[in-house]
């Protein structure tokens, strides 16, 4: 069972990484669509800024992702892989497809499925974190657009004397302190998922280390009150490395296919995100970066005119948000089957 539950772990960070590539895009995709930076410098800004997250995010969202959505009773590590196998398998489809859609919501609808393929419907928590997680598929995207169409509109006031060119070279500065705030907002609200899901399954599994020496002792967690420092140090590295690695058919959607920005759109669309995620992460709402980011940028360019925007492309996009969560417990579901014909627990 030990080594069971490493392999778990191993899995969870796997995801982590994954999630840092297939949602590279949201950090980096404006400041390269715009040119601002090269592609691999802006990876390498990007990654720096989701791992400093580390020491100003708190715990907040991990704490709630571990124990907010599923009766903990039932949860033990075959539920934990299945949730990890499920959102992994959509990640991977959805990034080959290039269709930026959520790996928040993917872990979320993985967590599900399994716990129900497992305990049926019971073991679902209806309460506050699934009212506000249901809630923000449609309020992220729609703050997202409010914020980045505000600052846009802000903007083109504050600028209005101002010739094309210094507004230009203004913002190309301006984006990368933008482009880091929303990296260090990504970093902040994804990592904390990974967090939360290891917590949940070495709380599940504290039996197993409870009597463990050496450095398995450090997998042995009490409760979902405290996240070991190992496990957000892992997930923050995690993550870092997958931006690093880049999900370029994503970046090339989200940067230059929904609409066409400029230094001063992808300014106005990568604070506008930022300031939504970052509030979510205060609060302790698990939300989603890709869903807040796309709807800054269709609102920014929504300012120069509604066909400004590649409607159709962003039609696509939100129908893939929708099916996200239903279509990743489905794969979750039947991999805990599988799972519990091969691994009885």
């Amino acid at each position: 069972m030990v080594y069971f539950v490493l392999f778990i772990v191993v899995m969870a960070l796997a995801f982590d990484y994954i999630n840092g590539f297939h949602d590279s895009a949201n950090s980096i995709a404006t400041i390269v669509g715009t040119r601002v930076l090269s592609p691999l410098a802006a990876v390498i800004w990007a990654a720096f800024f989701n791992f400093a997250a580390l020491f100003v995010a708190g715990t907040a969202v991990a704490k709630a992702f571990g124990g907010g959505f599923i009766d903990m009773k039932i949860v033990d590590p075959s539920v934990i892989l299945a949730a990890l196998l499920g959102a992994i398998i959509w990640n991977l489809i959805t990034w080959w497809f290039g269709i930026p859609s959520s790996s928040s919501h993917a872990l979320i609808g993985g967590y599900a499925g399994a716990a129900v393929s497992k305990a049926g419907f019971a073991a679902l928590l209806w309460g506050t974190k699934w009212i506000e997680t249901l809630s923000a598929i449609v309020l992220s995207p729609a703050l997202g657009m409010l914020m980045g169409f505000g600052l846009m509109v802000l903007v083109f006031n504050l600028f209005r004397n101002a010739t094309n060119a210094r507004v230009d070279k203004f913002f190309r500065a301006a984006q990368l302190t933008s482009s880091a705030l929303l990296s260090l907002a990504h970093g902040s609200n994804d990592a904390q998922k990974t967090m939360g899901i290891i917590v949940a399954l070495l709380v599940a599994s504290k039996a197993t280390f409870a009597t463990q020496t050496g450095w398995l002792h450090f997998f042995y967690v009490e409760d979902l009150t405290s996240i070991p420092m190992w496990v957000e140090l892992a997930a923050y590295a995690c993550i870092s490395l997958g931006t690093l690695s880049g999900g370029w058919r994503i970046v090339h959607t989200m940067g230059t296919r929904i609409t066409k920005l400029k230094p001063v759109g992808g300014f106005c669309a990568e604070t506008g995100g930022a300031i939504v995620i970052l509030m979510a992460t205060r609060l302790g709402i698990p939300v989603s970066t890709t869903h807040t980011i796309t709807g800054a940028i269709v609102g920014v360019g929504a300012t120069t005119r509604l066909s400004a925007v590649r409607w159709g492309l962003a039609s696509r996009i939100v129908w893939a948000w929708v099916i996200t969560i239903p279509a990743a417990a489905s794969m979750a579901a039947l991999s805990y089957r599988l799972l519990a014909a091969i691994h009885p627990v």
